[in-house]
């Protein structure tokens, strides 16, 4: 039996991409093989029937709805826990105080560390700190330092495109760490066999074109390009749709800029399953994305995507294929491909097709498979390694 002590901020299991992720390779723990402890800092009291530790965390300001655990308040908990687990492999999911407190345990006790890069945070910086531009510069020095240094000591880093595998690379991140594994897609949940025009109907009270947008709503996600582009539609002369399902600390301003926008809020996965495979174009111009779980989620819809040339849901889209990719903060760029779209119904369902058969490539089970065989070839090597030192 190999024993995994998991690290997480966040066990929630929709709570974002990140989370969708971690359950999906949570819900198919082979118990037989593997026995897991979860430590966490939001989430239910416990993780399925798994031995769970959830420990303090406090809300990050700038991020509504996160907030990050404090190990530092739990040190002697956490300390008989992991004496008692005895964990064989250590799982972070992020480099955060808490990731770091399991990585210096796991140095300290030479267990081996895997991780899954879930988010591109150096991205994040310039609207963060958007008034403050002088600050821009050291902050992304410093998280760039920060993250090199927690990757850097890690035995295998999942990153899950080669978009942001060149730029780790750049950034200083060992590439003999980092092994490309890719997001999945429930191929049953998201499909466009879920199209509901009439449902659709109840929504918008017509049968115009439908443009989605569906993301958490927060600047990062480059909002003011899709307002930009919202407000230059408006200008064409093509009745249309405009949905924003999600919701952010961005959610009220998104509503007065684009006032005839219809905001949805964050939905459950059978509504915007039916709301991804009855809109007509899915509209992403975020940049910051490490994967683009909501793009993949389009395709699977056979639903068109016009998207930024930029993060890594740029390897998910093929030019003129799958999808077109437009420069990030380039809103004219957008508004061109969406009214050439909404004009051409053949290409539109072309590239819907496409986008579907792109999709049925992606599939979880085979994913969680390479991450257990990765769990049983890292404890094996460290069983060798103490035979070895053993029998020296």
């Amino acid at each position: 039996m190999i024993k995994v002590a998991f690290f997480a901020e966040i066990m929630i299991p929709d709570f974002d991409g990140a989370a969708r992720t971690i359950f999906q390779l949570v819900d198919r723990i082979d118990k037989g093989r593997f026995e897991f402890l979860f430590i966490y800092g939001t989430g239910p009291e416990k993780i399925q029937d798994f031995e769970s530790l959830k420990i303090p965390s406090l809300s990050i300001p700038i991020q509504q709805n996160y907030s990050m655990a404090i190990p530092a308040l739990a040190d002697q908990r956490l300390k008989k826990k992991l004496h008692d687990f005895n964990p064989d492999i250590i799982h972070i999911a992020t480099p955060s105080l808490l990731g770091f407190y399991a990585q210096k345990y796991a140095l300290k006790n030479q267990i081996p560390v895997i991780s899954i890069y879930h988010t591109h945070f150096v991205s994040y910086i310039d609207y963060y700190l958007k008034h403050f531009s002088f600050l821009v510069g050291p902050t992304k020095k410093k998280i760039i330092q920060t993250q090199n240094k927690f990757y850097n000591n890690c035995d295998k880093v999942y990153v899950p495109t080669t978009s942001i595998v060149s730029e780790l690379i750049k950034m200083g991140v060992n590439p003999s760490l980092m092994q490309i594994w890719k997001r999945g897609i429930d191929n049953t949940l998201f499909s466009p066999k879920k199209k509901d025009p009439s449902w659709l109907k109840e929504i918008t009270g017509n049968d115009h074109p439908t443009l989605l947008f569906a993301s958490r709503l927060v600047w990062e996600k480059n909002l003011k390009t899709l307002i930009d582009i919202y407000t230059l539609l408006k200008q064409q002369d093509i009745p249309f749709n405009f949905i924003v399902a999600g919701d952010g600390s961005a959610l009220d301003i998104c509503r007065q800029k684009m006032p005839e926008a219809l905001f949805l809020g964050k939905l459950n996965h059978d509504d915007l399953s039916k709301l991804y495979a009855s809109s007509t174009l899915f509209i992403f111009p975020s940049h910051s994305e490490t994967y683009g779980n909501v793009v993949i989620e389009a395709l699977a819809s056979a639903l068109p995507c016009v998207i930024a040339d930029g993060g890594g849901s740029a390897d998910l889209i093929i030019e003129g294929v799958t999808g077109f990719k437009c420069k990030p903060k380039d809103a004219n760029a957008f508004v061109n491909r969406i009214t050439q779209l909404l004009r051409d119904e053949k290409l539109r369902t072309e590239l819907g097709h496409a986008g579907l058969e792109f999709s049925k490539s992606m599939d979880w089970t085979s994913l969680a498979d390479t991450y257990f065989a990765e769990l049983e070839q890292m404890s094996t090597a460290v069983t060798d390694s103490i035979v070895k030192i053993q029998a020296g």
